[in-house]
């Protein structure tokens, strides 16, 4: 029996119903594949199943493409959301980022040495690319688009267009201090992530950590979420906090913060390109490894 040099990942949601997993396994295996990994989650509250299955092709199995048209035949019968991946095509990505680069310098560098599999479609910014002359971009395209109050309609369409032009999957807001508008918004739902700075819910608004510490708070955190039209309630993917005492700054805190807010934006990124990241209504399944 050989294994081919390639695998899949199948994501599902479905009302929940018996036979679900005992149908997928049994297509997999009547296909020639061979499952590697397979985690499921019942929300006894929605009454939803979640379902993340990585699998492997062997030698003389159906083609992948026969493989995806019967999973999706399968998808009618229980009523289901699908995806199907295949991880020797990674998912393009663009990434947005204003003056703060922290996160981007972070995601470049786990990118430069393979922890995260990704193609950079391009990188945006409102910024003129001096501003972030910190961070090495090297030759990946750089978009520099200035936004203002009058002209944001314009940028915006400006981005969606770069979007499609060149078939980004996924956009990052790494430290993008400007708001999507609600249509941008609505044509990214589920494939832009927003890292924020602050444990949501926590304190909006300008200087976070500076309310946090006026109000003697003992820990910080940071949120990675799905952009909605809601600003900074989309589901949340990742979080993370860091303790603190009273001897912190402000300027200990905007530091520790940043160390934070790297690390849980490169998890978000991460869970996200490898297809660990299911919807469920305004919260998220996410499958860790």
């Amino acid at each position: 029996m050989t294994i081919l040099d390639r695998s899949s990942t199948l994501t599902l949601s479905c009302p929940n119903r018996p036979g679900i997993v005992a149908a997928v396994s049994t297509l997999l295996f009547e296909a020639g594949c061979n499952i590697l990994d397979a985690q499921q989650f019942d929300d006894t509250e929605t009454d939803r199943f979640f379902m993340r299955v990585v699998f492997n092709r062997l030698d003389g199995s159906q083609p992948h493409e026969a493989i995806a048209e019967s999973l999706h035949a399968l998808g009618k019968r229980f009523d289901m959301e699908i995806g199907l991946s295949e991880a020797s095509r990674p998912k393009r990505v663009m990434l947005l980022v204003s003056k703060f680069d922290h996160c981007l310098a972070d995601l470049l560098y786990r990118w430069r040495i393979g922890e995260l599999p990704m193609e950079i479609t391009a990188i945006v910014s409102n910024h003129k690319r001096e501003h972030i002359a910190s961070t090495d971009l090297g030759t990946l395209p750089f978009h520099h688009l200035p936004v203002t109050r009058q002209t944001k309609m314009e940028q915006e369409a400006e981005i969606w267009r770069l979007i499609q032009e060149t078939q980004t999957e996924l956009v990052v807001l790494a430290r993008y201090m400007q708001v999507l508008s609600d249509g941008l918004s609505a044509k990214l739902a589920g494939r832009c992530i927003n890292i924020h700075h602050s444990f949501l819910p926590g304190f909006k608004g300008a200087k976070p950590y500076h309310q946090a510490h006026e109000r003697g708070v003992k820990l910080i955190g940071a949120t990675a979420h799905y952009v909605t039209s809601d600003l900074d309630e989309g589901p949340i993917v990742e979080q993370d906090v860091e303790r603190i005492s009273h001897r912190d700054t402000p300027e200990d805190l905007v530091r520790k913060g940043r160390d934070i807010e790297r690390r849980v934006l490169a998890r978000a990124v991460r869970h996200h390109l490898e297809d660990r990241v299911l919807l469920n209504g305004k919260k998220t399944v996410v499958f860790t490894d």
